[in-house]
Formats: structure tokens, C-alpha cells, sequence
């Protein structure tokens, strides 16, 4: 176990939150996150794209995307874990998972599907719109 690091949170409350709204929406990136992400993360393999690095502090921050489906990102965006890396304590960070508000209002409340993407009830038609013609450019009509 040398060499490992340790898992923290900036507001673990929140996370576990949104870690469990993608378990319930998106079964494949939260096996992908639990069983090949994170243990690569916990050996010191960092994956994901350098956002910034602090140089005084020793810490960097990530992004790594996480797999889904295309007509989602197309509507909703990536599915994205962002987290840091301390270097002097082997501790990894993780902040948060976006799409954000889509997530934590999935958290709080059922969301419905519309021809198989799921809906914020927030932005309900707006989002519906966006799968129409998303279909409609792929399928030529």
C-alpha cells in the first residue's frame, strides 16, 4: 500500500448525493467510477484531463469524463468528475460530478425520460425540444 492515496471530500453530503443520482441514471458510469476509476485514482494513476495546477500548494485539479450515452451529452452535457490531487499528503479531492443541477434535482426528485434521455422538470420543454431535434437531424427528416 505504499504510495497509495486517500479519498476526500469537499462537501461529502452533496457528492454521495450525486453519486447516487448517477447509479440511478446512469448504471454504466458509476460501475465504470466505483470498480476501474477509482481504484486507479486510489494507486496514483490520475485520469482524466489537467485543469490547473498549483505549483505553491502542490495540488492539481482534474477532469475525467465519464461514459454515457451521446444523445445525453448531446442535451445535458457530459457526465464530468472533477477532483484534485494533493501531492504532499497522497490525498485525492473529489469536489463534485456535473451536470450539477441535473443530478442533485434527480436526487431530490424522480425525473422522467423522454424517448429514453432523461428530463429536468425544471427546464422540462426546453429539454424535450432538444431530443425532437436532435432526433430529426439524425434521422434526416
Amino acid at each position: 500500500m505504499k504510495g497509495s492515496y486517500i479519498f476526500e471530500y469537499l462537501n461529502e453530503n452533496e457528492f454521495k448525493k450525486l453519486e447516487r443520482s448517477v447509479k440511478k441514471y446512469n448504471m454504466l458510469a458509476y460501475k465504470k467510477l466505483i470498480f476501474e476509476f477509482y481504484p486507479h485514482l486510489k494507486e496514483g494513476n490520475f485520469l482524466g484531463k489537467v485543469v490547473s495546477v498549483n505549483s505553491e500548494e502542490n495540488t492539481r485539479n482534474y477532469e475525467l469524463k465519464l461514459p454515457t450515452d451521446d444523445l445525453f451529452v448531446r442535451v445535458h452535457g457530459e457526465i464530468v468528475l472533477h477532483y484534485s490531487v494533493c501531492e504532499n499528503s497522497h490525498t485525492i479531492i473529489l469536489d463534485t460530478i456535473t451536470p450539477e443541477s441535473l443530478l442533485s434535482e434527480g436526487h431530490r426528485q424522480e425525473l422522467q425520460a423522454y424517448k429514453g434521455v432523461m428530463i429536468s422538470k425544471a427546464n422540462q420543454e426546453k429539454d424535450k425540444f432538444k431530443i425532437d431535434l436532435l432526433n430529426m437531424l439524425n434521422n434526416g427528416d
